[in-house]
């Protein structure tokens, strides 16, 4: 059976490989098929393209937008993005110029008291990085700070922590309308990450269906078999097609390996052929 994986991320946003090293990986791993949908940018796209067009790996250009649902971020996944158009790129711009402005007051509140971080530790050389929290973990362990970025995060960085600032909050109805106009579907991404129950899933796949969702990531490296059964259930009962991906984040999340996780986590190439038809 050929595998895939519709949900990794490069260095890009928040991932450690860069977009070629990630197509290394998944050539290492046996996958056939895999999606690059990196935070709220299309910017490794080009250069995984480019990297696998002699290879044995198919590459979806994807993307994985972050917007709120009653205060609370939720993440949508767009495959087949539209990466060579300008007015894409244009709209991104001004998501990412609004995530900048959050970066750098969390920045300036950390240096007031003494932790010597910057924007340029943050980039780590890559100056077109979507930076997220996770570059600030990454920092705050390499410096010393934190022992390893669970800790960053529970005592520094998490919702709550004295150096946490929400991003921005962007709609549904923006990043959907984004997804609509430059991708060929539009998948809520992770749904069992958001601590909703089941019928507030529900009711939240019905809200983003009526703006244009085509399916639901019905497995997940953090999904056990019996979760991942109850959301592909859901969505047959709503007529939305499922998708399959890992989160793979590379040394980021070490836990995590490409096309694999919990209850024997296999994602069938078949899911992509159907994608495919939407």
């Amino acid at each position: 059976m050929e595998l895939i994986d519709l949900h990794v991320h490069s260095n890009a946003s928040d991932g450690s490989l860069t977009p070629s090293e990630v197509a290394d990986e998944a050539i290492k791993m046996g996958l056939s098929a895999i999606a690059l949908t990196d935070h709220d940018t299309i910017d490794g796209v080009t250069e995984i393209l480019e990297y696998t067009k002699d290879k044995e790996l198919e590459v979806i250009p994807g993307i994985e937008l972050s917007c709120y649902y009653n205060n609370r971020e939720i993440h949508i996944l767009g495959f087949y993005v539209d990466y060579t158009n300008p007015e894409l790129q244009k709209e991104l711009d001004i998501l990412k110029e609004a995530r900048e402005g959050r970066n750098l007051k969390m920045i300036e509140l950390m240096r007031k008291d003494g932790i010597d971080i910057t924007m340029e530790k943050l980039l780590h050389g890559n100056p077109d990085s979507v930076i997220t929290r996770a570059h600030f973990a990454r920092v705050l362990v390499e410096d010393g700070i934190c022992k390893d970025k669970e800790v960053a995060f529970k005592k520094y960085i998490g919702i709550g922590c004295k150096y946490y600032l929400p991003k921005p909050q962007v709609t549904c109805e923006t990043a959907m309308n984004i997804l609509t106009k430059y991708s060929k579907a539009a998948f809520l991404a992770h749904p069992l990450l958001y601590h909703l129950g089941y019928n507030q899933i529900e009711e939240l796949l019905i809200y983003l269906k009526s703006l244009g969702l085509k399916g639901i990531e019905a497995y997940h490296s953090s999904n056990n078999c019996y979760e991942s059964d109850k959301l592909r259930s859901m969505a047959l009962k709503l007529d939305l097609a499922i998708s399959g991906g890992s989160d793979y984040h590379g040394i980021i999340k070490p836990n995590i390996q490409m096309g694999k996780g919990r209850g024997g986590m296999r994602v069938p190439m078949r899911l992509l052929d159907n994608i495919k038809t939407l």
